[in-house]
């Protein structure tokens, strides 16, 4: 006997339903660029969009302000490019007046690349006036804000982004498995003069603009990922219903109030990012005193509640650092109120005084 199930038992996505869950992808950015729907984790577009746009020859600027621009320099250096870094500590953003500085310093730079909010330090960095800089510059402008979108604004056109590269599974709340880059002309005329551009490749960007956007998006170049696909686009329907503004007001709540309701915990907690204009709102990060580890208070904090979206910084920020991860659904009073009991009851144990009520008065004035 043969067993059915409705999300297994699905007929072909057809090209027409594909680029209409394009277009929803184009419009959450409001941009006119042309935007690819990749079949994979974010990593992938991430990584194709750096091995299409540079190549030996190449100058990248490229700033660090966490993990993820790290690994952006080494993929450039893999190209060939000659690599500049820009780093700063990860509890600060970087500035449009650092960026303007090293332009003028580097005058052969023709790549920047940037990630906008970083949600594994907790600081994001402010696209729109770096834009202004890079596009005054003539560098093609590449940005990771896979953990941004939905969490804050996110507008290539306005901000001129080449190259923005978004994933569903932080602040939109959706699937992990598929992603999405807006690419520009420009963009597209730097691919294209690639020779060591990704050809007939899992990471080619110019594969889907040559069999699907110049054929007038008639014919997938191969079967999408189609669950990912439809949950994309049940995404997409939840934040049109909810109101762009609404969700990205909702993620600066949580991450207000968090940060507010740490500092009254108490217990030694203290906002990792110094200053709150530089906090990212989708996570919030904070650095617990020195004689304790961070890893040890989250794995009692997640043994009483593995619910909790709380991990310890990765790395050599593990000891140091703890992040609370209020995006998406988890974009909540609920949330902040009991992550920060978690940690409340966690260093209680560990000797500290704490004020778990005041934090969470806290929190609910500060929503």
């Amino acid at each position: 006997m043969t067993v059915t199930h409705p999300l297994l038992d699905l007929a072909p996505m057809t090209a027409a339903h594909f680029a209409s869950v394009e277009r929803r992808v184009a419009a959450l950015l409001s941009t006119e660029q042309d935007v690819v729907i990749t079949q994979g984790e974010a990593l992938l577009p991430l990584e194709g969009c750096i091995r299409s746009g540079a190549r030996a020859g190449s100058t990248a600027l490229n700033v660090v302000t966490g993990p993820y621009g790290q690994t952006f320099g080494d993929w450039l250096r893999d190209c060939g490019a000659t690599v500049i870094d820009l780093a700063v500590p990860f509890h600060t953003a970087v500035t449009a007046e650092q960026v303007e500085r090293a332009l003028a310093e580097h005058p052969e730079i023709d790549f920047v690349s940037l990630v906008h909010a970083e949600a594994a330090t907790g600081n994001t960095n402010p696209v729109a006036e770096i834009g202004e800089v890079v596009r005054a510059h003539g560098a093609l402008f590449y940005l990771d804000a896979v953990a941004s979108i939905g969490a804050e604004p996110v507008l290539p056109d306005a901000w001129g982004v080449d190259l923005c590269i978004i994933g569903a599974q932080k602040a939109m709340g959706g699937p992990a498995g598929v992603s999405a880059v807006s690419v520009s002309e420009r963009a597209w005329e730097r691919f294209a003069a690639n020779p060591a551009a990704p050809r007939r490749s899992y990471l080619s960007l110019l594969d889907w603009k040559e069999r699907w956007i110049d054929g007038g998006r008639t014919a997938l170049p191969h079967a999408p990922a189609q669950l990912e696909m439809l949950a994309l686009e049940a995404c997409l329907e939840r934040i049109e219903a909810e109101g762009l503004d609404v969700l990205t007001a909702r993620h600066a709540s949580a991450a207000a109030a968090t940060r507010a309701g740490a500092v009254a915990l108490g217990g030694g907690l203290e906002p990792y990012v110094y200053e709150a204009r530089e906090a990212a709102p989708v996570a919030t990060t904070l650095r617990v005193p020195a004689d304790l580890d961070a890893s040890v208070l989250v794995a009692k904090a997640l043994a009483a509640d593995p619910s909790l979206p709380l991990a310890a910084g990765g790395g050599a920020l593990a000891r140091e650092m703890i992040r609370v991860n209020h995006y998406g659904a988890g974009a909540t009073p609920d949330t902040v109120e009991s992550s920060l009991a978690a940690l409340g009851a966690v260093l209680d144990g560990a000797g500290r005084t704490v004020d778990v009520e005041g934090a969470r008065r806290v929190v609910a004035g500060s929503w």
